[in-house]
């Protein structure tokens, strides 16, 4: 195997590596967004803030994910194929809107905030519900881009 080929195909195993990390932990945020929205109706309990608390990490870990592996991997000019910088290109402003909407989350559900707050969080979880959703469906852009996805 040429060397170009070599490094062209460790450049698509970096790819397929990302790719799969940013899926694993959009499905751990989905799978605790779901578990938090089955406490509804919100009270400030203890095992509520516990579950908040737990969303919000793994959301902030999402949004970083997405940012500093898979995105940055691209805006640092590692991935070649104009396909998927196109995408990337067209549809990072809206991710990067939804990444400020999840820190936006994250700091207004912080521990020393969450009992103050607790009477909003059914809107507010429903809101950032459409938000991870649109999220969703950009990110998937740029995975069928990178020619889909195969762990």
């Amino acid at each position: 195997m040429a060397a170009g080929q070599v490094q062209g195909a460790d450049r698509r195993a970096r790819s397929r590596e990302k790719l799969f990390t940013l899926v694993e932990t959009r499905t751990e945020t989905l799978t605790l967004y779901a578990s938090l929205a089955a406490h509804q109706p919100f009270t400030a309990e203890p095992d509520v803030a516990d579950s908040v608390q737990q969303f919000c990490q793994a959301l902030v870990d999402y949004a970083a994910t997405a940012h500093f592996q898979l995105y940055r991997y691209i805006a640092d000019n590692k991935e070649r194929r104009k396909a998927v910088v196109e995408v990337a290109e067209k549809v990072y402003p809206q991710i990067a809107r939804t990444t400020d909407a999840f820190l936006d989350f994250n700091d207004r559900y912080d521990v020393a905030h969450f009992q103050e707050r607790v009477d909003g969080l059914a809107e507010d979880l429903s809101r950032l519900g459409e938000l991870l959703a649109d999220r969703i469906q950009w990110e998937d852009q740029v995975i069928q881009a990178f020619g889909g996805f195969r762990p």
